[in-house]
């Protein structure tokens, strides 16, 4: 990135996109923009350092002699954090508006992300602790996260070590789980109490058993986590994960497509459940009021 801005001769901030292919050891530059006009005002708001400020007073060629380094508010740096920092952490959530496009049936599309620019807004959670500034993430995004019903989990097999903690603990937590047969056997293997739900490509069952796309269109399903991958001898994944992500746009449900995710949402839950969730301003967090 800095061999780029030197060949550009580029100076000032700018956001690189760096996707990772899955299995491998390749790094791909996705995007370079030289804007960052969504990064630098949430870094600013993250740190209470005015950025911008900074930025100006650079291109003005102040004296380095003054203050146009300006100090970062938000306690210790991140490196001499400790359990007890009262310098906040802040979670970036993209708003995605999967729900305002439809097909020409009228179905929504897939809420698959490729390379184009699907964002329309980014939202921000700040708290002390990261699974309540998670929370407070997808309530600005996308509403609260569920405190308890039914949670559906179905996830290709080199996902399925990764849901096992979480999983266990949602069900802790008094969540029902449901998940297709072959992620049923796996938690079952782990002590995890779950119900076994058809896939949307085995249709209806012989004594009518809905498949988990009509549940989740029924409101039988709180939050959903999905992460097809190739096929397999009963069904389709991708095309049952398509079904499934259209069917939870339509009905508003959380959506989880990897573990990292999940995790973050357990978390999440926990200090929904917990009462840890309030509201401060940037000021009080830039005073570091108590």
């Amino acid at each position: 990135m800095l061999d780029r801005g030197h060949r550009t001769r580029r100076r000032g901030s700018w956001v690189d996109q760096h996707p990772v292919r899955s299995g491998r050891r390749h790094l791909f530059v996705l995007e370079a923009n030289p804007r960052a006009s969504r990064t630098v005002p949430f870094v600013s708001k993250a740190t209470a350092t005015p950025l911008a400020k900074a930025a100006a007073r650079d291109h003005a060629r102040c004296d380095r002699r003054s203050s146009c380094v300006l100090r970062v508010c938000y306690g210790p740096p991140a490196t001499a954090r400790t359990e007890d920092s009262s310098a906040p952490i802040a979670v970036k959530e993209a708003v995605m508006p999967f729900n305002r496009f439809r097909t020409v049936d009228g179905i929504s599309v897939d809420t698959i992300l490729g390379p184009e620019m699907k964002s329309t807004g980014e939202v921000m959670g700040l708290d002390v602790a990261f699974g309540t500034a998670f929370a407070k993430s997808q309530v600005a995004g996308f509403g609260p996260l569920p405190t308890k019903g039914t949670v559906f989990v179905s996830v290709a097999n080199r996902d399925k070590r990764f849901v096992i903690f979480p999983v266990k603990r949602l069900a802790d937590l008094g969540f029902e789980i449901l998940a297709t047969a072959g992620t049923a056997s796996m938690l079952r293997r782990h002590g995890v109490v779950v119900t076994t739900v058809r896939k949307f490509s085995q249709g209806v069952g012989p004594d009518g058993e809905k498949t988990i796309v009509e549940a989740i269109l029924d409101g039988q399903v709180d939050m959903i986590f999905n992460t097809p991958h190739g096929l397999s001898s009963d069904g389709r994944p991708r095309f049952d994960g398509y079904e499934i992500r259209t069917a939870a746009v339509r009905s508003q449900h959380s959506l989880r497509h990897d573990g990292t995710g999940l995790a973050a949402a357990v978390q999440g839950i926990e200090a929904i459940i917990a009462g840890n969730v309030s509201v401060r301003s940037l000021q009080s967090w830039s005073r570091n009021d108590p």
